[in-house]
């Protein structure tokens, strides 16, 4: 859009003391013409640029007219750019890249080193290790559909690897617990649903536009409830998993058993999903207590090992 390109050209000329008409053209994929007429649409908005002929030569917002740049602190410009660079290397676009020219502006020459040293303390990579191919170019598609209010439809796994087929009016990306969700109305449910990106297939932006309802955000912290459902049990580990184990629990709650291994007291729920935990640390575990568990710990085993005898 034309008046994203306007504002960007202002951010690059507040950043840049000079810069050409054939630079600015190959950064925004234009011709030099185009941006002379940007540049004259800068002007009569009543922003000072100035053109420099010559070698060496170019556009130039005066320096009168820049911008205050100490309004933020060194602290303040690290926070903004460490978010905003976190967020454009999984979901890229102009908005992103526009904002963050717009923070970079407001950086004195004098404290560009300090910041860009207080950035690099902390990397925050939303991108996953291994996973699910589909993640980036999904998060584009939702991107898009939210901010044109359009239907998507797809393919949905739900619990116990039920498949359905949901049209959606998409509200809100979330990213929870290093897994990306989008919560939306569901036209098949007729209510709003959370729905997990891998468990998406077959992901279509529809042409079909929608009128947003009144929208009702997920909720996204269960921790007083889970803390309410889980029971401590008790399992000996080696200590080869340890690394694993205190993904779910702290170090107090390991008790030294030997050289080789701990007792942990371990939050445990009696569902699908912990026993799952459990079997996944393999033969390094053991459930001790309660014997309820210990025993259908022993038949999950067993069940698993039938499998690989037949």
């Amino acid at each position: 859009m034309k008046i994203d390109r306007l504002v960007s050209i202002i951010m690059v000329l507040l950043d840049k003391e000079r810069i050409g008409a054939q630079e600015l053209a190959d950064m925004f994929e234009v011709s030099p013409r185009t941006i002379y007429r940007d540049i004259d649409t800068i002007n009569m908005a009543g922003i000072p640029i100035r053109s420099i002929s010559g070698v060496g030569g170019g556009f130039e917002i005066m320096q009168k007219y820049k911008i205050d740049k100490n309004v933020f602190s060194t602290a303040d410009l690290s926070a903004i750019l460490m978010g905003l660079s976190s967020l454009s290397d999984m979901i890229r676009g102009n908005e992103l890249i526009n904002a963050l020219a717009k923070v970079k502006s407001f950086i004195p020459a004098d404290k560009a080193n300090d910041i860009e040293l207080k950035t690099n303390q902390i990397c925050i990579d939303l991108s996953t290790w291994i996973g699910n191919q589909n993640t980036q170019s999904y998060l584009e598609i939702i991107k898009t559909a939210l901010q044109d209010c359009r239907l998507v439809s797809f393919e949905y796994i739900a619990h116990h690897g039920k498949k359905t087929i949901r049209t959606v009016e998409p509200y809100q990306l979330v990213l929870k617990s290093g897994h990306w969700y989008f919560q939306g109305y569901c036209l098949i449910r007729n209510d709003f649903r959370l729905f997990r990106l891998s468990r998406i297939s077959n992901l279509h932006m529809e042409k079909e536009k929608f009128t947003p309802r009144e929208y009702q955000k997920p909720i996204l912290d269960f921790e007083e409830t889970l803390k309410s459902m889980q029971t401590p049990i008790k399992i000996r580990i080696h200590k080869s998993i340890m690394d694993r184990v205190l993904d779910y629990c702290t170090y107090e709650h390991f008790s030294p058993d030997g050289g080789e291994y701990y007792i942990v007291d371990f939050p445990f729920i009696e569902n699908e999903y912990y026993y799952d935990i459990l079997l996944s640390f393999g033969d390094k575990c053991e459930c001790l207590e309660p014997l309820n568990i210990r025993a259908k710990m022993k038949r999950r085993i067993h069940d698993v090992a039938v499998i690989y005898e037949n």
